[in-house]
């Protein structure tokens, strides 16, 4: 076990990039969503192992949905995705609980660090 992975981002082309790479990394994605909202309900069904999760979305942003989840599941691994110059979205997000976070454009050898970083706990 240790790698399974839900994928949070309301663009598709990010979910699609993501995916591709965590797949090539040897991870299993379980599934995906598209805001905050849909990340609480599909944490609940498919218990991911790590979620990749977007700061900035509509209807329920990543740092609501990271405070949702860590509620639901207070040992969750949350890696926090994020944009150049979010830092302080960054900030609180690690005070939230997030274990790590990556910035877009993402750097698959980072990205897989994360991955495996956050695994091993």
């Amino acid at each position: 076990m240790g790698n399974s992975v839900m994928i949070v981002d309301d663009a598709a082309f990010m979910r699609a990039t993501l995916k591709d790479l965590i797949t090539k990394g040897g991870y299993e994605v379980v599934a995906e969503a598209i805001n905050g909202q849909e990340a609480v309900e599909k944490y609940k069904t498919f218990k991911p192992d790590v979620v990749t999760m977007d700061i900035t979305m509509p209807e329920m942003d990543g740092l609501e949905s990271l405070k949702r989840i860590r509620e639901i599941e207070p040992a969750a691994k949350v890696i926090m995705c994020s944009a150049i110059g979010q830092q302080a979205n960054v900030l609180e997000a690690i005070k939230c609980g997030a274990k790590d976070f990556i910035v877009k454009p993402f750097q698959p050898d980072r990205v897989l660090e994360a991955l495996k970083k956050v695994i091993a706990g």
